[in-house]
């Protein structure tokens, strides 16, 4: 794939890579743009590899995880070596971001929180399936799970989530 289609492709995908972003770095913003930047410039510099195996979309959202999963590592140590030091005080962010559509509904605010009660890799899977439009096959290669244990994955996901949702509702 040439360079500049490259990255007409990648500009196509900003949105659902953004999204993508936040949800493996739990939503925090900053974080998000350090991960999906830092993504963007190892495909862009070749660092990162397209070798066809996969769609575009799949691949790329394969090379933010890995990149989120090593900068959520790299700021943990970071943090805990400064602990010793500092107290580390931990504030959320209270700015509206990208997000707003999401964060302004009540029912979706449910969602997100029941998402978050799930396992990390039931959470993967439903996000990359419902929001991302992926299939279950091209989950598990981004989540790098077989395609059975997404499968399953999935399956016990929904059930929680529909527990979860319906619990909040009595």
């Amino acid at each position: 794939m040439e360079q500049c289609e490259l990255e007409r492709e990648l500009e196509q995908l900003h949105s659902e890579n953004w999204g993508w972003a936040l949800a493996c770095c739990g939503r925090d913003r900053e974080l998000a743009e350090e991960v999906l930047q830092t993504a963007y410039l190892r495909i862009i510099s070749g660092r990162a590899r397209f070798n066809g195996d996969s769609s575009l979309k799949t691949w790329v959202f394969g090379v933010i995880r890995l990149t989120a999963r090593g900068e959520v590592r790299r700021r943990w140590f970071w943090n805990r070596r400064r602990a010793d030091s500092v107290t580390v005080i931990d504030f959320p962010d209270p700015t509206r971001g990208a997000d707003i559509a999401v964060e302004e509904s009540d029912q979706r605010a449910r969602l997100i929180r029941a998402l978050n009660g799930l396992s990390r890799r039931q959470r993967e899977v439903l996000q990359l399936v419902f929001y991302h439009e992926t299939t279950i096959e091209e989950a598990a290669e981004i989540m790098e799970v077989s395609i059975g244990s997404a499968r399953t994955h999935y399956e016990r996901g929904k059930k929680a989530l529909a527990r979860k949702l319906g619990s909040a509702d009595k």
